[in-house]
């Protein structure tokens, strides 16, 4: 067809004719379905091969494009983790604090005296001393003597008050006395701390006392430094000694003396006039 002759027109408008024949003809009739499969066939690998370097560069843009995703991604998730595992440590001591002041809060609906949520903030480290460090002092009307009480019983009573915070001999310290009695049957005895904060002992029980392992132990009111019917312990064992007039009886704390992170301040009945006249006149102190 391209050869240079004299009839190469000729043959240009023949050609020519036959396609435009063929355009016209081919969508009514299908006579020419099977040539057009056989060429596109026989084309078929060379678009294949041509189009080769295109997908290789597709998928090395996606690939690289995917693996910068995934690094930011996972760098992401990761900063997120930590925040959240931050966040969930932080509820955690959030729940165990709120579990403790509602069981501060059900014992101060109980006992039906003023009462003050105070936290601990030092503890002594010594072993016959029993002190502890609250963050309540003057200002809130803490006064020497002061009954302070755990969720579940009596913890000791303050020796020492300043502006800010007050110290608390608890009453497991061997220093310290405390007037109680058996709530099955009202006997009396004194409860004195051994510097071990699971274990109390009562004295001047005779041998012949009604006194029964698991006797609850609650304060008598005696001395007027702690009101009655406050939990004190249980009795967890009894030893009479041969030729000792008086048993050894060992008492277990009600109050978990070693866990306490909060506490309550009670101002008893009988004290609350004092304790309301004093804040008023600190109050009045302070604003002048």
């Amino acid at each position: 067809m391209f050869q240079r002759t004299s009839s190469t027109n000729i043959r240009f408008v023949v050609f020519a004719l036959v396609s435009v024949f063929l355009i016209a003809v081919d969508p009514h009739q299908s006579h020419l379905k099977f040539l057009r499969t056989l060429l596109t066939t026989l084309v078929y690998p060379i678009q294949y091969v041509v189009n080769i370097p295109i997908e290789i560069t597709e998928w090395g843009s996606t690939t690289l494009v995917t693996h910068s995703t995934l690094l930011k991604e996972n760098e992401r998730l990761k900063q997120e983790r930590l925040l959240l595992s931050r966040k969930l440590q932080r509820y955690i001591v959030l729940e165990t604090e709120n579990r403790r002041l509602r069981k501060l809060l059900e014992s101060s609906f109980k006992i039906n005296d003023k009462v003050l949520v105070a936290e601990l903030i030092g503890v002594e480290l010594q072993t016959f001393r029993k002190q502890v460090v609250i963050n309540k002092g003057l200002r809130e009307g803490a006064y020497e003597g002061q009954p302070i009480v755990g969720s579940t019983g009596i913890m000791g009573q303050i020796i020492h008050v300043g502006p800010f915070s007050s110290t608390v001999l608890l009453i497991t310290d061997p220093n310290h006395a405390l007037p109680v009695q058996i709530n099955r049957n009202g006997l009396r005895a004194i409860a004195v701390g051994t510097g071990n904060n699971n274990k109390l002992l009562l004295e001047h029980l005779p041998n012949t006392a009604d006194i029964l392992v698991g006797d609850l132990i609650i304060t008598s009111g005696l001395a007027r430094r702690f009101p009655s019917g406050y939990p004190v312990g249980k009795i967890k064992k009894i030893a009479y000694i041969p030729g000792e007039a008086f048993a050894k009886v060992t008492i277990e704390p009600s109050a978990q003396l070693s866990q306490l992170r909060e506490v309550l301040m009670v101002w008893p009945n009988e004290k609350a006039d004092e304790i309301n006249k004093y804040l008023d006149d600190l109050t009045t102190k302070f604003r002048q």
